[in-house]
């Protein structure tokens, strides 16, 4: 199910997977030709910082080793997506995928996209690992430009919810643009369902107060909890809004 986008230019296919060399700067992501994963480290290279980012313990690797060893969803998945009536089979997984928002500048660097279908048609996932780090800053803190109120209204337009900072000032960022980086993509394949999934290798759930602070924000009537997945709206656009937070297998976080 892997792969990875890449273009090749002026033949430094070779140097840009060494891992020593700086020539890896000399090249950038294709978002239109993906090559096969051979494994775990494949997911290393396309980090934003490939040697900090990639430790034991850590959300990046610990994400790779847990979906590479199933090649498919992870155990933990199973039974919430049954439960909130996904029966989905995945087509392809694309690590580190990159989504533009409202301009070029800063794009949403998912952990994991999957495109998946059901008897309904094509469905998006959007994965977020996590362990101890955040979900990036408070509203509050984050937003300090003319631009950043422009991106902001830009994600709450597509979420279709009000777009009045003050209301979401205490919420984190990057649940944001994570979740309408599914719904993009899904208009992208016309797809009929966006789901944005937080998999959570936290044993004891860190940051989970703040997921759920974001899902109350888009619909007020939803109690969320551990392993469940949420059908939190429709979209204008008849697109269903899923979010959902998996807990994961603790074993990889020693791998």
């Amino acid at each position: 199910y892997f792969c990875f986008g890449i273009e090749l230019k002026k033949g430094v296919f070779r140097d840009a997977l060494n891992f020593n060399s700086i020539i890896i700067k000399n090249y950038i992501m294709n978002d239109k030709i993906y090559l096969p994963s051979k494994g775990p480290d494949s997911w290393r290279e396309y980090l934003a910082d490939p040697y900090n980012h990639w430790e034991t313990g850590f959300s990046a690797k610990t994400l790779a080793y847990c979906w590479e060893d199933k090649n498919g969803f992870p155990k933990e998945f199973q039974k919430p997506l049954a439960d909130s009536g996904l029966d989905l089979d995945i087509l392809l997984a694309i690590p580190e995928y990159k989504v533009y928002l409202d301009n070029r500048i800063a794009p949403s660097q998912n952990d994991l996209f999957i495109l998946t279908r059901d008897s309904s048609g094509l469905a998006v996932i959007m994965i977020e690992g996590k362990i101890l780090e955040p979900f990036d800053k408070l509203i509050k803190d984050w937003n300090d430009s003319i631009g950043k109120q422009n991106r902001f209204e830009f994600l709450t337009n597509n979420l279709e919810i009000n777009n009045k900072i003050s209301d979401s000032s205490d919420l984190r960022y990057q649940l944001f643009h994570r979740t309408v980086s599914s719904i993009l993509i899904a208009k992208k394949f016309t797809a009929k369902k966006a789901i944005m999934l937080v998999h959570s290798f936290s044993q004891t759930n860190k940051w989970f107060d703040d997921y759920v602070g974001f899902i109350k924000l888009i619909n007020s009537d939803i109690n969320p909890k551990i392993n469940e997945i949420h059908k939190c709206k429709t979209l204008s656009s008849g697109i269903d809004l899923y979010i959902g937070w998996i807990k994961g297998d603790e074993k990889y976080l020693r791998k």
